[in-house]
Order: structure tokens, then sequence, then C-alpha cells
């Protein structure tokens, strides 16, 4: 388990005591920070569990993405990787000394920026200890659009687009299509006329029309 003190914001954290104040706690951070984990500490020290409706009571302990609504929460802050940079490297040897890596874990692990911070951090080490991949080298730009025609223009940026989506979630073909904003099925269209590079599949479906068309 990840020691407090490692994540952002919060290397003088006092869990005891925190867990005896007499305000209610409101835990507040970006997603993935390990706002759910403190929190559910925080209510097991004091006895409770953390609070769905954000009940005003003294022992309430509540999870959230935005400050506290008034100044009766005691507010516990859990800041952004991408804010707190530093912690990364202390982060990546923690997460990888739990998943029994030897030695120090490759410092690409913890390239900014990193949706999902602390949960992002993990998936980082989890895939490279199964499968050696690293997070992808920052973007070069897009790709140079040569051609005078809109259509070839649009598949070349369509293709970008999509590879891009299936390297940063690392072949994962859910959260890929969540990246692109598409449906599953639309996903897998596109995989088919442009290949995954993750994979290693080649394009195998059909030019759409506009360019089949562009061609004749």
């Amino acid at each position: 388990m990840i020691a407090w003190s490692l994540l952002p914001g919060l290397a003088r954290l006092d869990l005891e005591a925190l867990a005896a104040q007499q305000e209610p706690v409101w835990v507040y951070g970006p997603p993935g920070s390990g706002r759910s984990a403190l929190a559910t500490e925080v209510a097991r020290l004091r006895g409770g569990t953390v609070s769905e409706d954000k009940t005003l009571s003294p022992c309430a302990v509540a999870v959230a993405t935005n400050p506290p609504p008034d100044a009766r929460w005691l507010g516990v802050k859990l800041a952004a990787l991408d804010e707190m940079p530093e912690a990364i490297a202390p982060l990546l040897h923690a997460l990888a000394q739990e998943e029994g890596l030897a030695g120090a874990p490759p410092a690409a692990l913890g390239r900014l920026p990193c949706p999902g911070n602390l949960r992002e951090l993990r998936n980082r080490v989890l895939r490279f200890k199964l499968l050696g991949q690293l997070p992808e080298a920052p973007e070069a730009g897009a790709p140079v659009l040569d051609a005078e025609d809109l259509a070839t223009n649009l598949h070349q940026l369509e293709a970008f687009l999509l590879h891009r989506a299936l390297r940063r979630s690392y072949g994962n073909r859910v959260e890929a299509s969540s990246r692109l904003g598409v449906s599953r099925r639309q996903l897998y269209i596109l995989i088919q006329r442009h290949g995954d590079p993750v994979k290693g599949e080649a394009p195998s479906g059909e030019l759409p029309k506009r360019l089949s068309k562009r061609k004749l």
C-alpha cells in the first residue's frame, strides 16, 4: 500500500491527528489521486464510513473533486501529478516495489501528462511489468498534410488520431474509443481501415467512399 506521505501535497499529513479533529472531513482532488483511499482510511480511524450524501455531521468524511462548500468542512486537498511532478519519482519507486520489479523503474513511466494520476501511474507500472510497454514519447505534431484534396488529408489525419489513441491507451480499445469519442463499433471500423500499431494489425477494411471515389 502506498504511504500517505508520498501522495502529492500530503508529505506532512498526520492521519491520526486528522481523524481526531471534531470537524467533518472533505477530501478532494483530481480523479485517481488517492482521495477515495485516503477518505476511507480517515473514516476507518473515526469508526465510520465515507459519506455518500455528504451529510454534515461531526464524524462525516466526504470525497469530491471540488473544494468544500463552506468553512464547516475541514478540507484536505490532493494535488494532481502535473502540479507536483517531484512526487512522481518516489511514487514510481513505491509502485515498482509493490509489483516486485527489481531495480529503478524507467523514468519514462513518469512522463507527463499523466491523466488518472496515481491510478494511471499504477497502470503504467503494471503494463511495463507484464508487457514491457512504456508511455509513448511526446507527440512530434500532426502529420504533414501535403495532398490538396480533402479526402486524402482527412484519411491521413484520421489514421494519426486513431493510432495515437491506441498507443496512449496501450491497446485498450475501450479506453481508445473513449479518448476518440466514438462508439466501439466505430472504433473497429477505423481499425479495419487503418490497422492497429499496438497489436500489429494491418489495415484490412475498404477505403472510405470519399477516398475510393477520389482514387478512381
